[in-house]
């Protein structure tokens, strides 16, 4: 018998790990999926699904689950996301060829989405679609990136994204609408070509 996320985290409250195990279960895929549109590279996206499930473990006991499991781990996921961006702006600056690591695995969205049986044109035309869409999703500010990403990638309600970011649903009606802007007037190259 499959447990309810209610049961689930109560049983992880006692300590029972294969509980908590569970629940990461069946939502990191989501987390790594926000994770990796917001991170910039590889390595980014793993440390903001590590640091997420860090702080979902440690938090787990105090849980009053006055919302739901799902609403409060997105709440965490999005926190997490928007000081990594923060962290690795003071970092960038810190170090001097920091962006060119070639150790650096930049995320490619769309080789995680692409059919496998796709020929070498439609390949290298999504890689440079992709390309352009990464660097016009890097131009927006963490909160605009956040908001986009939940709502062009994940699919998420603006009244949903607004629970998670801690925001007014109108203030995440301002960040989207910029961000389309921004990633429109970025983007107009392409499809004028």
């Amino acid at each position: 018998m499959v447990s309810s996320d209610h049961e689930l985290i109560q049983y992880a409250q006692h300590g029972d790990v294969s509980a908590f195990e569970q629940l990461v279960y069946r939502y990191d895929k989501q987390v790594f999926a926000i994770a990796a549109r917001f991170g910039n590279y590889a390595d980014d996206a793993k440390d903001i699904y590590q640091e997420v499930f860090l702080r979902v473990f440690r938090g787990i006991k105090t849980f009053q689950q006055k919302s739901e499991f799902a609403t409060w781990l997105y709440r965490i996921t999005t926190n997490v996301c928007l000081t990594h961006q923060t962290q690795r702006k003071k970092y960038r600056y810190s170090s001097l060829n920091h962006d060119d690591d070639p150790k650096q695995e930049l995320i490619d969205p769309a080789l995680h989405e692409r059919p496998h049986e796709s020929s070498p044109e439609q390949h290298t035309l999504a890689s440079d679609i992709s390309f352009h869409i990464e660097a016009a999703l890097r131009s927006l500010s963490p909160q605009q990136k956040l908001v986009f990403t939940l709502r062009h990638y994940q699919g998420y309600k603006l009244k949903e994204i607004a629970t998670m970011m801690g925001c007014a649903e109108g203030t995440i009606k301002r960040y989207l609408f910029s961000a389309t802007q921004r990633m429109r007037e970025q983007l107009k190259d392409i499809y004028e070509a």
